[in-house]
C-alpha cells in the first residue's frame, strides 16, 4: 500500500512556474513507477509525465515537453513535478499516481493516487 499527498499548485499568471511535490509513505516508494496526469472538467485524465523508479527513464507528453520537469528523491519518498512558461491550457488539477502495472501513458494503470491539486493559469 502507498499513500500519496501533494502540495504545491495554485494561481499563477501565463508565463509563471510552479512547483508540485507528492510525498510518498507506506510501500516502499523507490520500487514505485510514478506519474502525473491532469484533469479538466468533463474530460478524461491526461497524461503529463511518469518517471522510472531509479529515474533512469522519463517520459512526458508532447504538450509539455520543454517546459515541465519530473523528478524524485527515494531518500524523501518524494516525487516532483516543475511546471515552467505555463500556459492558461495548462489549468488543470493536476494528479501523483504510483505503481503502475502496464502502459504507463494509461491512467488506469496505476494503482496510487494522490489527492489531486488545482493549478491556474491566468492569462
Amino acid at each position: 500500500q502507498v499513500q500519496l499527498v501533494q502540495s504545491g499548485g495554485g494561481l499563477v499568471q501565463a508565463g509563471g512556474s510552479l512547483r508540485l511535490s507528492c510525498a510518498a509513505s507506506g510501500r516502499t516508494f523507490s520500487s514505485s513507477f510514478m506519474g502525473w496526469f491532469r484533469q479538466t472538467p468533463g474530460k478524461e485524465r491526461e497524461f503529463v509525465a511518469a518517471i522510472s523508479q531509479s529515474a533512469l527513464w522519463i517520459y512526458y507528453a508532447d504538450s509539455v515537453k520543454g517546459r515541465f520537469t519530473i523528478s524524485r528523491d527515494n531518500a524523501k519518498s518524494t516525487g516532483y513535478l516543475q511546471m515552467n512558461t505555463l500556459k492558461p491550457e495548462d489549468t488543470a488539477v493536476y494528479f501523483c499516481a504510483a505503481d503502475s502495472s502496464g502502459n504507463i501513458y494509461r491512467a488506469d494503470s496505476y494503482a496510487y493516487w494522490g489527492q489531486g491539486t488545482q493549478v491556474t493559469v491566468s492569462s
